[in-house]
């Protein structure tokens, strides 16, 4: 006779994501019953920091403006369609 397996918890004890009534396995991290399905994660014990960066050691944001080329690139070929259009008449 087979064992009916349990029905899965209401949200995934690795990701927290809330799982379907009737699903295999969690929908975002693909954790199941043979995996993982356990009322608490084998992290929870552990004492980990909550953030691992420092919000002081991000990276400076970069200038969001186009590179010159492009610019280079956009007059060049503004100044060569002046230049046709001109030239026609």
């Amino acid at each position: 006779m087979s064992q009916a397996t349990p029905p899965p918890p209401d949200a995934c004890a690795v990701c927290g994501a809330p799982i379907p009534r009737r699903a295999k396995a969690c929908p975002e991290c693909g954790a199941d019953e043979r995996t993982g399905w356990r009322e608490q994660s084998i992290y929870d014990g552990l004492d980990l920091p909550d953030d691992s960066i420092e919000s002081s050691t991000k990276p400076a944001k970069r200038g969001t403006g186009l590179p010159w080329y492009w610019l280079l690139a956009g007059l060049l070929t503004l100044a060569a369609l002046v230049i046709t259009v001109v030239g026609l008449r």
